[in-house]
């Protein structure tokens, strides 16, 4: 970067290289590090047996050839269903593929997505999106404190940059984080500020808001107003090159994209 130059924001690959590859897949994700991201993203919800899978929607539906809600279905019959080829058809006879000891299509535990990201060759960081409403409440941010503790992630060292942060619209999904993880960021995401939000504040303990692009491409000054309140501004989704342009020059802290390859490419060409 040359003097005087912009810092980049952090390139956060939204469910993985997801706008190429099937989301929340280790090919995804493989991917998005593959392309150069700094962080991955994730959306997690609890399986009827407890394990924290990651899928963005109530029901597996969309994203698989199987039926049901997460929810009512155990870890064992969620790995019956196929969660790739829904996007890539002909995924199974990719001779190139980095996950062949993994089936084609396998489920995404969050354990095994934790596991990458500890052991890539480079500092990776990851955000976890709890969601919300669910039946099982509190028990979600239990597990994920658990799981997130057992990779030594609840307790960095003095001076060390956090490696996960916990990200949810819920106000209670976070205060259960900071009541049992205190040394994990938590993000505050809205898709529109509250008037009482509108200053740049947050609620008590969240120090990142996580604004909709459509936020601030309506109100830019609010990234300003949040930066002068202390709180770092992690952007979601950011596809677009104009919107890309327009988070770097407000000085976003992230921005969380489906195409890290391409926004990699498009900040070092800025910088």
């Amino acid at each position: 970067m040359s003097p005087g130059a912009r810092p980049l924001p952090q390139v956060v690959a939204h469910r993985g290289a997801s706008d190429l590859l099937a989301e929340h897949t280790l090919r995804a994700y493989a991917k998005a590090l593959a392309d150069g991201a700094d962080a991955l993203e994730c959306d997690v919800r609890l399986s009827a047996d407890g394990h924290l899978i990651c899928v963005h929607d109530r029901r597996i539906d969309r994203t698989s050839n199987g039926r049901g809600a997460v929810s009512t279905l155990p870890l064992a019959e969620l790995e019956r269903w196929d969660f790739e080829t829904w996007k890539e058809p002909w995924a199974d006879l990719d001779d190139e593929r980095d996950d062949a000891d993994a089936p084609p299509g396998v489920v995404l535990t969050l354990e095994r997505l934790c596991g990458m990201v500890a052991d890539y060759e480079r500092p990776v960081e990851l955000a976890v999106e709890t969601k919300h409403p669910t039946r099982y409440a509190g028990l979600v941010e239990r597990r994920l404190v658990e799981l997130l503790d057992r990779f030594g992630w609840t307790r960095p060292r003095p001076l060390e940059q956090p490696r996960v942060r916990v990200m949810s619209f819920a106000r209670t999904s976070l205060r259960r984080v900071r009541q049992w993880a205190p040394h994990v960021p938590t993000v505050f995401l809205m898709d529109r500020v509250p008037p009482w939000l509108r200053g740049g504040s947050l609620p008590f303990g969240s120090r990142i808001t996580g604004p909709s692009i459509d936020i601030v491409r309506a109100h830019p000054s609010y990234v300003r107003r949040a930066h002068q309140a202390g709180h770092a501004v992690h952007v979601w989704v950011v596809n677009d090159p104009a919107d890309l342009r327009l988070c770097y020059e407000l000085d976003v802290d992230a921005v969380i994209t489906d195409r890290p390859s391409e926004t990699v490419d498009l900040l070092r060409d800025w910088s």
